[in-house]
């Protein structure tokens, strides 16, 4: 039996996973959904990007869980990339979900092309927080109006020093067990750190043909990547 642990992108928090949860149990494994401190039910608890990756940690040393399936989508892939190389031998495989991966001593938004700049002044315009985006930031993205309006409606500002604090890693990514999940409506390129990752003889790469956000668009075919990746 698999633990998968699920980690969600900026502004979700554990109710993301709503639909793929009962895919993952049905099929006789655990699941874990985790909110992030600061987002969601966990607002107002303050958070750097250090608190995410303990979050994930201290998840599972909390409850004990073995044969681990880390799980990171969008922005979670920083932290849960870390968080992977310091549970040891409980890791079982990492999924990336059309996420960003960490690069020792880089941000998140380090990638950006303006160097994250105008992420930033928003953090500052906003009390600290990465805001809200309007509906029509989903457009395009495989989702139904109904999806779209669960998303926003459940949607917290991120904390914004969780986005800009450097990762910290102590070992090469490519070094862990991992699949990387491209949707192919948020562009069918990997980025060229992704790229590099899954030269990799540990990394594989699944495609999905929907946009950024498949555990409201593919619950079902998501979870069965998900399956297959404990297989590995």
């Amino acid at each position: 039996m698999a633990n998968f642990l699920l980690v969600a992108g900026a502004r979700l928090g554990a109710w993301a996973w709503d639909e793929v949860v009962p895919y993952l149990r049905a099929a006789g494994h655990d699941a874990h959904p985790l909110t992030l401190s600061g987002l969601a039910d966990k607002q107002g608890v303050p958070a750097g990007q250090q608190t995410h990756v303990q979050d994930i940690v201290d998840e599972v040393e909390r409850q004990d869980l073995r044969d681990v399936v880390l799980v990171g989508h969008s922005y979670s892939g920083i932290p849960v990339g870390q968080a992977a190389e310091r549970i040891g031998d409980r890791l079982a495989r990492v999924v990336f979900v059309d996420s960003s991966v960490p690069t020792d001593g880089e941000s998140f938004v380090a990638a950006w092309p303006d160097g994250g700049a105008t992420v930033k002044a928003s953090i500052a315009e906003n009390g600290g927080f990465w805001p809200l985006v309007p509906a029509a930031h989903y457009d395009g993205q495989g989702l139904t109006d109904e999806q779209i309006a669960r998303i926003v409606g459940g949607s917290t500002p991120h904390p914004g020093a969780t986005l800009t604090e450097p990762a910290v890693l102590t070992r090469p990514l490519g070094e862990l067990p991992a699949t990387y999940i491209i949707c192919l409506l948020a562009g069918a390129e990997p980025g060229d750190d992704v790229a590099k990752l899954l030269t990799s003889k540990h990394w594989q790469m699944v495609e999905m043909n929907t946009g950024h956000w498949p555990m409201f668009s593919q619950p079902h075919e998501l979870a069965q990547i998900f399956l297959d990746a404990a297989r590995a």
